[in-house]
Order: C-alpha cells, then structure tokens, then sequence
C-alpha cells in the first residue's frame, strides 16, 4: 500500500532565520550581505575584527521577502529562534528584557542589502515600561536619563509602530521648554520629564484609544513587525526607484543591545566618515554630540560639533575612534561611513557602510586608493557609478558675479543650483516635475518623507541639521547642491515664507544656493564651465585603457562638437541635420523649398541652403580632426518646417513668390495623421531626391575644402534614416554615389567615403542581412526603434509608464534603459544577420540609450562597435564601456 507521508526535505526543517553577534563572535560576516542586509553583515565583520559592538542579532532578509510573498505572514519557527537570540543577548549584556532590576534595552533597526539612509524605520530604547525605567534610573543612578530616554521610545514607538505623528510629541516638548525657559531639551529636569511622559501616554490614549503597550515582548514584536512593513512604506519605495534597488531584495531586521550616548556629558553619539565625503580628501570628517542619542545626529535636532574637536572633551576616546577608522577603511578597502556611541567614556561601534560620497570625492578616493595600493585600477573603475559623472561636468557658480548673500550655512553638498523657493516637497514636486520649474526645496529640517520633493528639487535648503543630517545625506547621493544648518533662516510654512537678513523671501522668490560654501543668495547667479580634476583625467585615461566599445557624440553644433572632443569623444555618431535648418537665417528658404509647386522651384531654394550647410560641415570636419562624422540626411516630415502664424505665412509667400493662401494649403496637404510613421527619412529622399543631393553635395564639397586647405583627413559617414526595405537604400546610395563623383570631378581630391543607414523599424532589424548588402554600416536608432518595437510614443508616454513600474510591468523606463528582452532582441539579430552578410560591418547605437550605462553593457555584449551619447554623457559612457569590459 502506497504510504501518504512524505520523506522530509531540507525544505521542511526549520530554516536558520536568526544570526547572532557579539562577545567577539558572530554567526554571519561581511559576504552574507544579500542574507542578513548591510547593517547585520557587517556589524558581524566588526565583531569578527575584534571591535567593540554591542550584541544583537540579525533577522533575514529572506523574512521579509517570505513576509510579502505569504500575505504578511510570518514564519512559524521565527518566534523560537528569537527567544533563543535574545537569551544570548541577554547573557552577553549582563541584563534582562523587562527585569525590574536590571534591565536590557533594545534597538530595532532596518538593513537592506544596499543603503538607505533613513528610509526605513529604527525604535531605540525598546524595552522601556513604568517598571523597566525606575529599574534603569536606580541601576544607572540617573534618573534624568532614564526618563529623557523613556521619553524619546513613546514617541519613536508610537510614531514607527502605532502609526501617531511624531508632532503630537514635538509639540508637547517645545512647550514644556517654553514653559521652563530653557533652549535645549538636556536642560529639563528629571520631573519635566516625568511630566512629558505622562503627556506623551495620554496623548497616545486620546488619539489612538488604546494605552502604550507595557509588555516589552509585545513591544519587540511590534518593531520588528514595523520594520518590515517599512520596506514598502511610500519613501522608501521612492528611494528604490530613484536608485534602481529590487523591491524583491527585501530587508534584515537588527535587534541590538542598547548603549547610551545620553546618560551625561561623558557620552555622546556621532557619524563619522573614513575620509571626505564632498571632496574625497584623505581626512577623518564627522561630528559628534554629547550627552545625546544618534538620532539627534542624523535628525539635525541639535547642531553637532565637527569631529575636529573631540580631542579636546575626550583624548582617548578619539585616539581609540581613530584607530577604528584605519582598521575599518584597510579591512574594506573603501571609504567607511560609522556610527558610534561613547557611553561613560567607552566607545561602542554600531555600524559601518561603504560611505556615500559626491562623485568629484568617488573620484579622488578610487585613485588616491590605487596610489595607496590599496585597490588596482579595474576595482577602481567598478566603483565610480558612471551616471554620477555628470555632477562634475555641469556648471557651478561664476566667482566673479555680483551677488547678495543672504547667510552662509554648512555646505553639506557640493553644486549650485538657482530656483523658485518652495516650501513642501510636495510643491517641489507639483512645481519641479509636473510644471517643470526650477525650485529649491527649503525645510526647517528634512526627513525621509520629503524623498520626492528632494528629487524634484534643483537644490535643498534647511534651517537645521548638519554635515551627516538627512538632507546632506540624500542630497550627496542624488548629486544635488544642500545648505544645511542655516540656523539665521527663520521659516513660517503657514505663511509660505522665510525671514533672513532683515528680508522676508515668499514662495515662488528666486534663491541660489552653493553646497560647496554654503552660502545662500538672492536671485539667480550665473555660472561657469567646470573644470575636471587631474584625478579624474587620470581614472578617464584607465577606462580608455580597457574599453573595447569606442564613443562617439551626438552634435550638429561647432559648441556641442568642440564640447564632445573636450570630454574624450572619438568622434560624431550623429550629426541631425535638421537641427541646422531650423536656424532663423535658414527657415525661410527651407520653407520656400517645400511650397514650390515644382523641381527647379525647390532646387533654387535648396540653392541658398548649399553654402550654408556646407559651412556647417566644413566647421565639424575641422573640430573632430580626421576623428568619423556620421552624417544623417534629412529626417523629419516637411511639415515641422511650416509656418503656423500669419506673419510667417505672409514672409514665406513673399520669398517663394506665391500667395499666402498657396502657403496655407500647402500645410494642410503635408499635414499627417501620425507622422512619427509618416512621410518621413528615406522617404523624403526618394520623393524629393533634390534635397538629399543638395545635402550630399555640401558633405563633399566641405570634405574636399578641409583636406585641400589643411591637409587633413576626412571620411564622412552619411547616414541614410528609417530604411525598410533594401531597395530605398539602393536608390538613395546610387544618388549619392553620383554626387560624390561630380565633387570629386569638380574639386580634383579623392574622398574617401561610407553610405549606411539608421536601423529604426523591426522590418529593417529582421531583413538586416539583405540590407547589409547595400549598407557599409548600420547605426541603432534606439529611440524610434523602441518606439516602432513597442507601439508606444516616446513623447506620450510620461502619462503611464511611471504607473507601469510601479506595477512591476516593466523595470525601468524603455526610453531611458534599453528593453534589452524585446528592442534588444531584434538588435541582436540585425547585428547576427547583417555581419552574416557584410563581415566587416560597422555598428553602433545613436538613440538616448547610447549614454545609459546598462544599455551600454548591452550594446558591449551584442557586438557593436561603438555608441553615441549627448556631449555631456561622454564621460559617463567611457566609464559604462570600461565597466562592461571588465
């Protein structure tokens, strides 16, 4: 008979969901980070180093992500395994959760495998009741202490865990400081407190009609449960996005054993960095408070001192810090972040993380670590986010501009940034995203609430806080200009307004702020061209070493070219040619070229335009130097160029000699339903084969003037737009092909030259191999080719596609990150089936995705040859393509 028990599995027995640390031992270490997070990995590597961190324990990840995939529940063995891990912190602390003796407090902290600074929820001081409190009052003989600590876990708790506004609280402790005249909350008393305590209690029974739990195992239940709810808490799911983090990552949950940097003023607590944060420089930076808990810190509640100034409250200490930061920084081979708590005058660690960091400092810290030896080169170049690059390739604020400054605060990011001001990120982002102004966000104090504003913002201000609050923090990682503690900034959200200097600055008034001074200033203020550090030359000059894809621009203009070859571009991957027709001196007879009735009509038009567009070529020959040009012939639907106004209409009826009302007519028979599908590309050229010869002309003649007047090599490239069948390709090379010979003829020089085409259309990828048989090289036009892929309009879509990342429909936006499964696809073919053909074929990309760094490993794992990116984006692709290489 057939049994109906099944054999057991691994599957079936109790998964190990608990790590335990502490005591010098741990049951994790540093490359268990996918498993027990950032946070719990390395706190077990600090114990395993032999730092001083007090005990804890560390919950999975793979429980949260268990927590959401079975409908928010739990396992059933987890609550064991706690119980287990909490008497081993018990017996390593020397104390007991909820003894009325001598008891043992808690944290509960958050900790995803990449950092999110304060997005998610931490409680502290867990394990505080009526009973516990005068326990730890009588134990520490410090009962100002217990109940100032009392005090901030009702508030923390009933704010993260029962879902009441931390400004209930807040309220209530700027009154009782009002009341007893004192500025700082260390200056109550232990009866103030007391007093704040049953407040706090109270307020929690009128709002939420139920008292504070006193249960201490309830209350651990409570946060852990907290924390993973936080994973999808609307900040934190921001934060993912902006950061391209998987929601399926989800987060460890870290139970540790309190230490106090609040019990007098031989405590404190601080955030210190390794080395610079902002500039990269090899030099311990951070701040500190006495008598206070990290919160304070990070919050910006009270204005810390620079870490500088420890030696001078606490010698020994800061030697024993300082010896910590050189052991942390050579065991990680990287910039650490650590947060620590002195408690009576020993120090305890309590995190350490790969530092966030500017890129200009991602720069000199990767190279300075080379110098060091410390990393080679490739780790180097893996550690610089190619996309941060661009913070160092924009303009910051002329020097020698008049300006009014309004006050100097810290300068807790570098960049400058002019705006309107707004005063809720909520405005930030109605004003910055959706009405595309420039604001800056300007807070008493940001939280992680304030993620999206922060994202729509130019720049953040606020009132208070320091170098390592929230607002510097984010800010730093986003690459956005921050002031931060300017504490003369006197703030009214009622109002809309800001009083500073003797003057009130509404909402809507312009400011500009300088995150690398720290000043902030009335108006606009212009800007200059950056300049790129020697570091960042130099970590350029390794990615060249090892790329394998060659990077090329996107310009048209002598600025964008002259910009392309200043940033390392090897060349023009696209030239629009269309962008030089919509000039003001050029409009005119572009638009008499397309009402003539008539061939010779449209030839004399086109006539005026020869010289100017052979101007044009003959200025990005001799910029990009011998460097390939890539030319591509008139793409847009004719109708673009028409006139819309009545003033217009009538100039272009006089320069073509025809009535306005030919003009008017004109327009609507040229009008399209969708002409993003339209009578456009090849298709100009085969039905007004004047325009592409006129085109081809200029090319030839501007090629044969450089190499006669300057000796100098020139191979234009002229791109052929939105083929589909082979045929089109034939007609239009045959021309050009012709006008070639008649310049040669003309000019006496031999013109070394390549005709290809912009593969844009599925039916172009899919019959590649045909096309190839005309085509001496292809470039991906990714922006249409997603478009024609996906059936969806680039310049629509904004209204849905956010909606279709949250849903989980598709990851990133297609037209920012190649749709390397679906587009990606159909290139992989093209590129199979044309090189089948052509074996030599040369094959780029030249759409947006040319500076996405993810598109950029795609086009490195198809084969091509090169990509083409906006001028601005060239550093950031040489760094993509050595990253891909590696």
């Amino acid at each position: 008979m057939k049994s109906n028990l099944q054999p057991v599995t691994n599957k079936d027995m109790a998964e190990k969901l608990v790590y335990s640390f502490g005591d010098g031992m741990a049951e994790g270490k540093a490359d268990m980070k996918n498993l027990l997070g950032g946070k719990g990995a390395n706190l077990a590597e600090m114990c395993a180093l032999g730092l001083p961190v007090p005990p804890g324990f560390t919950i999975t990840t793979e429980v949260c992500v268990g927590y959401y995939a079975k409908g928010k529940k739990l396992p059933d063995s987890l609550e064991a395994q706690i119980k287990e891990a909490l008497a081993q912190v018990e017996r390593k602390a020397g104390a007991k959760f909820g003894d009325s003796v001598n008891p043992l407090l808690v944290s509960v902290r958050s900790g995803a495998r990449a950092s999110m600074p304060g997005m998610m929820d931490t409680v502290l001081n867990l394990g505080l009741n009526d009973t516990t409190v005068k326990a730890l009052a009588k134990k520490t003989g410090n009962e100002r202490f217990a109940y100032d600590s009392y005090r901030r876990f009702i508030q923390m708790y009933s704010d993260v865990v029962l879902g009441l506004d931390h400004y209930h609280f807040e309220e209530m402790l700027e009154q009782k400081k009002q009341e007893r005249d004192v500025e700082l909350d260390t200056q109550l008393t232990p009866d103030d407190l007391k007093d704040l305590v049953a407040q706090y209690k109270a307020k929690v029974i009128e709002e939420l009609k139920t008292p504070f739990p006193e249960e201490v195992h309830a209350q651990l239940w409570g946060a852990v449960m907290a924390v993973f709810n936080s994973w999808m808490n609307p900040r934190a799911c921001t934060y993912r996005r902006l950061h391209d983090i998987p929601e399926s990552w989800g987060t460890a949950v870290t139970v540790q054993s309190m230490v106090f940097g609040n019990m007098g003023d031989d405590c404190a607590t601080g955030v210190a960095f390794t080395r610079n944060p902002s500039t990269g420089e090899k030099k311990y930076y951070g701040e500190f408070l006495v008598n206070a808990q990290g919160e304070d810190v990070v919050a910006g509640i009270r204005t810390p001192q620079p870490l500088a100034e420890m030696p001078a409250v606490m010698t020994d200490v800061y030697k024993q810090l300082t010896s910590v930061f050189d052991t942390l920084e050579t065991h990680y081979r990287d910039m650490q972040d650590i947060e620590f708590t002195i408690q009576n005058y020993k120090l305890w660690m309590l995190q350490t993380r790969n530092g966030k960091r500017t890129a200009a400092a991602a720069v000199k810290i990767a190279v300075d670590m080379v110098k060091e030896k410390r990393i080679d080169k490739h780790t180097a170049l893996k550690r610089i986010d190619p996309l941060s690059l661009d913070q160092l390739l924009h303009p910051t604020l002329d020097a020698s501009a008049a300006k009014t400054v309004l006050t100097v605060g810290l300068p807790a990011s570098p960049g400058a940034a002019s705006g309107k001001v707004v005063f809720t990120a909520e405005d930030a982002e109605s004003m910055g995203l959706t009405h595309k102004e420039k604001v800056i966000l300007v807070r008493v104090e940001t939280s992680p609430e304030d993620i999206h504003g922060m994202h729509a913002a130019q720049g953040i201000l606020t009132a208070r806080g320091g170098m390592t609050s929230h607002a510097a923090v984010v800010a730093r990682g986003m690459g956005k200009p921050c002031v931060s503690g300017a504490g003369s900034l006197s703030i009214d959200y009622g109002k809309k307004e800001l009083k500073v200097a003797g003057r009130v600055i509404k909402e809507g008034d312009v400011i500009t702020i300088n995150g690398g001074s720290g000043e902030v200033m009335l108006g606009e203020i212009p800007t200059v061209q950056p300049s790129l550090s020697a570091d960042f030359e130099t970590l350029m000059q390794w990615a060249d070493e090892v790329r394998k894809l060659k990077v090329r621009a996107n310009a048209e203009t002598p600025l964008d070219a002259g910009t392309a070859r200043k940033f390392g571009a090897e060349g023009i991957g696209l030239c629009r040619t269309e962008h030089m027709f919509f000039d003001a001196t050029r409009i005119t007879a572009m638009r008499e070229m397309i009402v003539a009735s008539h061939v010779e009509g449209r030839k004399a038009a086109l006539a005026k335009l020869l010289p100017m567009q052979r101007n044009d070529f003959i200025e990005l020959f001799s910029i990009m130097k011998g460097l390939p040009v890539t030319i591509r012939l008139l793409d847009p639907p004719l109708h673009e160029f028409l006139p819309h106004t009545e003033e217009d209409i009538k100039q272009v009826a006089q320069a073509a000699n025809v009535s306005a009302e030919i003009v008017r007519m004109r327009a609507h028979e040229l009008k399209e339903q969708n002409p993003m599908l339209g009578h456009r590309g090849c298709r100009l050229g085969i039905t007004y084969p004047e325009i592409y010869e006129m085109q081809a002309q200029a090319i030839f003649e501007a090629a044969a003037t450089i190499m006669k007047e300057k000796n100098e090599t020139v191979t234009p490239e002229i791109m052929i737009p939105l083929v589909m069948m082979p045929k089109e390709l034939e007609i239009l090379k045959a021309l050009i092909d012709k006008v070639a010979a008649e310049a040669m003829q003309k000019t006496g020089m031999t013109i070394t030259y390549h005709v290809g085409t912009m593969i844009e259309l599925p039916r172009a990828c899919l019959r590649a191999g045909d096309i190839a048989g005309v085509a001496e090289f292809f470039s991906f036009g990714t922006n249409d080719l997603t478009q024609t892929t996906l059936g969806i309009s680039r310049d629509d879509s904004g209204s849905f596609i956010e909606i279709y990342k949250q849903r989980g429909i598709v990851e990133h936006d297609p037209f920012v990150s190649l749709d390397q499964s679906g587009v990606g696809e159909l290139i992989q073919i093209a590129v199979e089936r044309g090189r089948k053909t052509r074996g030599n074929l040369k094959i780029g990309i030249c759409g947006e995705h040319g500076g996405d760094p993810a598109s950029i490993a795609f086009c490195q794992k198809a084969g091509l040859d090169y990509v083409s990116c906006s001028p601005y984006r060239v550093p950031v692709a040489r760094l993509a393509a050595a990253q891909a290489a590696l």
